[in-house]
């Protein structure tokens, strides 16, 4: 309970206080600031500007203004935030890269597609497009409600008229609080038949309205990369993502070469960025297909790759910049909007439109009305007219004579008050002959006018045929052989399969793999038969030799139970010490590599702990696809893995020895084949731990190295048991490193 303690203060839980005014603050943010109206398309900020700019007069066919003048009157009267904030979504809006159909047509600096930011307000000029005149359309005609500004000196639009689908149109993107928006750029020809369709068929299926509104069309152009039953689902939900590629094409360059030239980027990607991470992917050498990048791009977009060899296929090198860069990029659908300019909520495309063509229709309501009500008046005021000149002589005579003319006016010829206060104001040229007849025409011309009116106002159907025939001559404007109405965003179907194996265009050499026990990795070329001439850094020296080809994956296990995956194509060459493995895979500190081995698809491994922990795992399931690796045995805060070893075709026993000096050989069939796990216990140890394990063929016997050849064992009879035992001392001769091979 709420308590009033003196002095006034008022005593309020801090829970309940927190929450009441995180929920003022939630609100104002959804309402007021970051989701847009589903019927105009705009957030208040931009709504402001619009209405500020239409009051400084800057028409299409204007002067321009500063854009400090339009933020400050901004700011001033209808939008008390930072002029920084402003002035950055004023830009936008004129942001031809940024916005499918430009609001503000700006001169001078407004930032590039490079990421470059605009000059400063006091440098740029601007004015409206004329789709931003169509938004604002019938704004003095009672098409929608005002409210007070801020101060309660001004009044605002509670929402622009619209004539065009602004939200669908130009997109929207905005984080509210536990909500956001996120809506693409459309193209408006079709979602102009999109629209004429709904009005003749209100239940249209979403499939439908997709064959018309093909998809997001962005002003930077690019590829729609998507299925047509993904883009209807997304459609159908109002949530889903759209898969966005770079358009290029091949130019032909001399002595049989060529290169790739991209003229059109993904929306929202900044070109030097792009380029930059281009660059930097050839020098970590994840790019074998490339060979250099040039930014030749002028107004034009236009990016200059460059392959390292004439046989490389452009499909192949395009489809592996495709998945290590930028030029394939995915733009998320969130149809999150203000339904009423009141109810946040996500819609589909069917309900989106429909909110917009109920806007109109109630738009159109309210502007006939306003039409009507004025032509009620002008043609009371020629009705006073066309009464004055039956009886000209008379009204003169009153005009003179009369002390009251306008009661007398009034009560002679049974006029309204705005008609006689009318008849006194008329000048006396408009008393010839011929102003009589001009009037009697507009008399005719209005007296049409309003019976079309009336008729409009009560004919629900003849309302949407103008609604439809408005959409039509829209469409007209932004037609598709126009400039402005083209499409520019091309779609696709998903990628093939085949086009995505790049692996296969990398050039196959042989190269030995050489990491030593501090972690240094490289590949030197060939297979490399005499390693007495290989050097290491000081106080270091050589661990794994593995050899390779390049087209090769090595795997690496490390003691915290993660595989790791690297391209033998992305190596340091032999040259110098190599690089450390911890700059191309995510090994932690504490951590060090236990094997490392060539990837062979279809084989199995035996992995294990220090504990005597493991199982049996299929090696196609320890590939791992990010620098992170794949966990694969799990291992506790004392335990780390140990041993990874290749299962024959032919094996069927497992031999395993301890730090104690114990073998125990066991049954294969014993181990479970696990996926990821702790694995069962394999040796249990009284004190010390795993050494080496070995799987084998019983009927071939088990092998270890002795002196300078290998010793087989076949009668193992004293060492078989189950599972989990502890095992018994190893046979006289085997090594004191207790290590199989």
């Amino acid at each position: 309970m709420n308590e009033l303690v003196p002095g006034g203060i008022e005593s309020v839980r801090l829970v309940d206080a927190l929450s009441q005014r995180y929920l003022s603050y939630a609100l104002s943010t959804i309402v007021s600031r970051s989701l847009p109206d589903v019927r105009d398309g705009l957030k208040p900020v931009h709504r402001r500007l619009l209405h500020a700019m239409r009051q400084l007069r800057l028409d299409p066919d204007a002067g321009f203004k500063k854009c400090a003048r339009v933020v400050g009157d901004v700011i001033g009267k209808f939008h008390p935030h930072g002029d920084a904030a402003v002035y950055d979504a004023l830009v936008r809006l004129a942001q031809d890269f940024a916005v499918r159909y430009p609001l503000v047509d700006g001169q001078g600096n407004f930032g590039n597609v490079d990421g470059d930011n605009a000059a400063a307000m006091r440098y740029t000029e601007a004015r409206l497009t004329a789709v931003a005149q169509m938004l604002l359309e019938g704004i003095d005609e009672d098409a929608v409600d005002f409210r007070s500004t801020y101060d309660g000196e001004d009044t605002e639009p509670v929402v622009l008229p619209g004539r065009v689908p602004n939200l669908l149109a130009n997109g929207a993107t905005g984080i509210a609080v536990g909500m956001a928006t996120n809506i693409p750029p459309h193209n408006i020809a079709e979602l102009c038949d999109a629209l004429r369709h709904l009005i003749k068929r209100p239940d249209a299926a979403i499939e439908t309205l997709v064959g018309f509104v093909q998809g997001p069309d962005f002003p930077t152009g690019g590829i729609l990369t998507e299925s047509t039953e993904t883009i209807v689902e997304a459609y159908r939900t109002g949530r889903g993502s759209f898969r966005i590629r770079a358009r290029w094409h091949v130019e032909k360059a001399g002595h049989g070469t060529w290169h790739i030239v991209v003229t059109e980027i993904p929306y929202q990607v900044q070109k030097s960025r792009l380029i930059e991470k281009i660059a930097e992917l050839i020098t970590a050498r994840r790019l074998p297909l490339l060979d250099d990048v040039r930014d030749e791009s002028t107004e034009e977009v236009r990016i200059v790759l460059e392959p390292k060899s004439r046989s490389v296929e452009p499909a192949a090198l395009m489809e592996q910049l495709y998945r290590l860069s930028d030029l394939e990029s995915r733009f998320g659908l969130n149809m999150n909007v203000l339904d009423g300019g009141i109810e946040p909520k996500v819609m589909n495309l069917r309900e989106v439109l429909q909110a917009f063509l109920d806007h109109r229709h109630e738009v159109l309501i309210r502007r006939s009305r306003h039409r009507l009500a004025k032509i009620e008046r002008r043609l009371e005021i020629l009705d006073g007219f066309l009464v004055a000149y039956l009886n000209l002589d008379e009204v003169i005579r009153i005009v003179r004579e009369e002390d009251d003319p306008k009661a007398v006016l009034m009560v002679r010829f049974d006029l309204t008050e705005l008609q006689a206060e009318s008849i006194l104001n008329m000048r006396l040229r408009q008393l010839r002959k011929l102003e009589e007849i001009e009037i009697r025409k507009e008399h005719q011309t209005l007296s049409a006018e309003r019976a079309d009116l009336q008729i409009l106002l009560g004919d629900e159907g003849k309302r949407w045929q103008a609604i439809a025939s408005d959409i039509a001559e829209l469409k007209k404007v932004f037609a598709p052989n126009t400039d402005l109405g083209r499409r520019r965003t091309g779609i696709e179907g998903p990628p093939t399969a085949t086009s995505i194996a790049v692996e296969a265009m990398i050039e196959r050499e042989p190269v030995t793999v050489l990491c030593s026990e501090k972690g240094w990795i490289r590949a030197m070329k060939g297979h490399v038969g005499d390693l007495s001439k290989v050097t290491y850094k000081e106080g270091d020296r050589g661990r794994f030799v593995v050899p390779a080809q390049t087209t090769d994956k090595l795997l690496c296990l490390a003691t915290n139970g993660r595989f790791y995956t690297i391209g033998c194509d992305r190596l340091p060459g032999g040259r110098g010490q190599g690089e450390p493995l911890r700059l191309m895979i995510d090994l932690p500190d504490k951590h060090e590599p236990v094997a490392l081995f060539v990837h062979q698809p279809g084989r199995r491994l035996l992995v294990a702990s220090d504990r005597g922990r493991g199982f049996v795992v299929e090696e196609n399931e320890v590939i791992a696809q990010t620098r992170n690796g794949k966990q694969v045995l799990n291992v506790s805060a004392n335990e780390e893995a140990a041993c990874c070893t290749f299962i024959g075709a032919d094996d069927d026993a497992v031999a395993i020895i301890g730090a104690n000096r114990k073998l125990l050989v066991f049954g294969l069939d014993e181990v479970p084949v696990m996926a990821r796990g702790k694995g069962v216990i394999l040796q249990r140890y009284a004190k010390g731990e795993l050494s080496d394990l070995v799987t084998f063929n019983r009927a071939t016997g088990l092998s270890w190295r002795s002196g300078g050849g290998m010793r087989t064992e076949t009668n193992l009879d004293a060492w078989i048991g189950k599972r989990g035992q502890s095992g018994q001392k190893p046979p006289r001769g085997f090594p004191l490193a207790n290590r199989f091979g």
